[in-house]
């Protein structure tokens, strides 16, 4: 038996939409000149054309994550395999969002701290600004109806 897994277009480009604002704000005012350090960045100037290209890159990436943690949430849901018994909408989006962020990113981003000798301060905001976005787009995916 195959899930039914409805998707809605619309709330995937919202998603998308808050990925880039709450990127927009942590790498930004939050977090972004311990960032920019952490990285090597703090005293280079930004290069119009290679922001540009980088936040078409991270849009993609965006729409990409949204699209997949669509169909990661709607296999946690009971109905989906035609089950009764389905709880809140909100659960399955922070079930969703927490498992994706535990089990790929964090991964990821313990490899950078491994293998790239990045530091645990950039793990730690890289970290949280994921878990941050996947819990934003898990419950604009799960609570707007299909």
């Amino acid at each position: 038996m195959l899930p039914v897994i409805p998707l809605n277009y619309l709330a995937i480009l919202v998603g998308v939409l808050a990925n880039v604002v709450i990127g927009f704000l942590w790498f930004g005012p939050i977090f972004g000149k311990v960032w920019a350090k952490e990285m090597g960045y703090e005293n280079m100037e930004p290069d119009t054309k290679q922001m540009l290209k980088s936040m078409g890159i991270m849009i993609i990436g965006s729409f990409l994550t949204a699209f997949v943690l669509a169909h990661s949430l709607f296999v946690w849901k009971p109905s989906s395999w035609n089950l009764p018994g389905d709880g809140p909408a909100w659960m399955y989006g922070a079930y969703a969002a927490f498992y994706t962020w535990l089990g790929f990113y964090i991964p990821m981003l313990l490899g950078s701290v491994a293998w790239e000798s990045r530091s645990w301060k950039l793990f730690f905001i890289n970290a949280g600004y994921n878990l941050v976005s996947l819990a934003a787009i898990g419950q604009i995916l799960a609570v707007w109806p299909a």
